[in-house]
């Protein structure tokens, strides 16, 4: 079982001794949210909460995503990153692949891309981008995006983008784990053709049962090789909840774990206080 550290709506100033921090306690990695803007007024419910109310207040920071994963991974070693998610649907394919794909080459290959096709049809108004093709251009434009990040010349021929031959430099070293987050059978699937699925936060009966379909949809489709499952767990608290999430399937949970000692609206120095007291209470004896 591995933890991560989450980074949504805190503030912009908390970020760096939160990423040292979580580099230097044994965190796998730090996940990053993404939003280009916040709107005061939205026709499109927000799909996570049972009122369709968003979960942040306007205070809410929302850093670029590939700019914030650069800043962390120059004053860390080893802690990894990903995305979660981030809705390249709503940019064009070409500049997400250079970005994640910097990203990766200036952070020595430790970023992952969690992906989404978004739930926020004004926010793709605003962007350009057309809001009821999303998936399908999600799935090619990961296709031309992996073709991009390999050394050397290429060429694309999609109904959504086209590439003549052309080459895309500085090239990963290693290919970028692509990770899918979204709750539907569409989402599981396209998450089971990939490395990996980011889920929100549910009881641990609801994330085994999701990591339970996810499994068996890679073993319907002859899927092999390491799969991720990272998810929040609402009702887990002790290192044996922990155990079970990991029997069932789940790779990595994501928290924010001064939650548990000091509450959501913690200081700097009570989240790091957190980090270290989660890290010695839950991660080592959850690690065995």
């Amino acid at each position: 079982m591995r933890f991560s550290i989450v980074t949504a709506f805190q503030p912009v100033d908390h970020l760096i001794p939160l990423a040292r921090a979580a580099d230097e306690l044994g965190y796998h990695a730090i996940s990053v949210p993404d939003h280009v803007v916040d709107l005061e007024e939205l026709a499109t419910p927000y799909p996570y909460t049972a009122d369709g109310s968003r979960r942040w207040d306007i205070e809410a920071e929302w850093p670029d995503p590939w700019v914030l994963i650069g800043a962390l991974a120059a004053v860390t070693t080893r802690v990894r990153f990903f995305t979660s998610v981030y809705v390249a649907a709503m940019r064009n394919p070409f500049q997400v692949a250079k970005s994640v794909g910097t990203a990766a080459v200036l952070s020595g290959d430790r970023v992952s891309l969690g992906i989404g096709i978004g739930w926020c049809r004004e926010e793709f108004a605003l962007l350009g981008e057309d809001f009821h093709t999303r998936g399908k251009r999600t799935d090619e434009g990961l296709s031309l995006m992996k073709a991009l990040w390999e050394p050397g010349w290429t060429e694309f021929d999609g109904a959504f983008y086209s590439a003549p031959r052309m080459q895309m430099n500085p090239s990963p070293a290693a290919p970028i784990p692509i990770l899918v987050g979204g709750l539907s059978e569409i989402a599981f699937a396209r998450a089971a053709r990939h490395d990996g699925w980011v889920g929100d936060i549910y009881t641990l009966e609801e994330a085994c049962a999701h990591a339970a379909r996810l499994l068996e949809i890679r073993a319907e489709a002859g899927a092999q090789g390491p799969f991720d499952i990272i998810t929040a767990l609402s009702d887990a608290f002790l290192p044996e909840h922990f155990a079970t999430a990991g029997a069932a399937g789940i790779t990595e949970v994501w928290t924010m774990p001064w939650a548990y000692y000091s509450g959501l609206e913690a200081t700097l120095e009570q989240k790091l206080d957190g980090m270290r007291r989660f890290a010695e209470d839950v991660m080592a004896p959850a690690r065995g």
